[in-house]
């Protein structure tokens, strides 16, 4: 065989880093593109691929969760939580539930390259953290939720300062009495590799960010990993 026909090897994906589900999270059994629900902010139209970061392929099939805060930092089923207060609480169902909201919440399975789309809003922030997403990606069989449990990977999207700086002066992130820390001061994202989790991020719009913004990650996960982050017995603490 000659140097011209030596088949090229796939690529290899470093595993992204795991990091806590924190307390908000939640199975609703939201199965949606649009996760948004009319919740006032810029719009946010994220894409993830998620691969196999043994051997590079897409992984197709994957059902992934992801949830976030509103523009005013408050998450759906704890609305009338103060986001402006720091809570003292990392574990799953450690603070109880204010309300059945369920914006900003949502999955979706992954198509034949991997990918997922989503339509939502860029998030605000809440006291002691900066701008975030959760993410949690499941296998499953033949496409339902017959394997929920089986997550393999948990983590946490992260925005590019400069982007983040010019959304939070946007008026329906404005007034906030707690101050936002950057990523650099955010532990989770000092501790649990937030660098290699930070979206890449442009407008969708030339002239304004009013438009709002693409954002896109590919995630290596580890197909035959259970994730430590979210437990089978967690999804006992608000399903629903």
């Amino acid at each position: 065989m000659d140097q011209d026909s030596t088949p090229t090897p796939p690529t290899v994906y470093q595993l992204a880093p795991e990091q806590v589900a924190g307390p908000f999270f939640r199975n609703p059994r939201l199965l949606r593109r649009n996760i948004s629900e009319g919740a006032e902010g810029l719009p946010l139209l994220l894409r993830l691929s998620i691969v196999d970061a043994m051997t590079g392929e897409p992984v197709c099939g994957a059902l992934v969760d992801i949830w976030h805060c509103n523009a005013r930092g408050a998450y759906s089923g704890w609305s009338r939580i103060n986001p402006d207060i720091e809570v003292d609480a990392e574990a799953i169902g450690s603070i109880p539930r204010t309300d059945d909201d369920t914006y900003l919440r949502g999955s979706q399975f992954s198509d034949s390259k991997g990918r997922v789309r989503f339509t939502t809003i860029y998030p605000g922030f809440y006291a002691g953290r900066t701008l975030h997403i959760h993410v949690a990606v499941r296998m499953v069989a033949g496409r339902q939720y017959l394997d929920e449990r089986n997550v393999a990977w948990v983590g946490q999207l992260y925005f590019p300062e400069v982007v983040s700086r010019s959304v939070l002066n946007a008026k329906a992130y404005r007034g906030r009495a707690a101050p936002v820390l950057s990523n650099a001061e955010d532990s989770f994202y000092a501790e649990m590799g937030g660098e290699a989790s930070t979206l890449t991020v442009w407008p969708v719009g030339r002239d304004s960010h009013e438009d709002g913004y693409f954002g896109h990650l590919t995630i290596g996960i580890d197909t035959f990993a259970v994730s430590s982050q979210i437990k089978p017995e967690d999804f006992d603490k608000y399903t629903v």
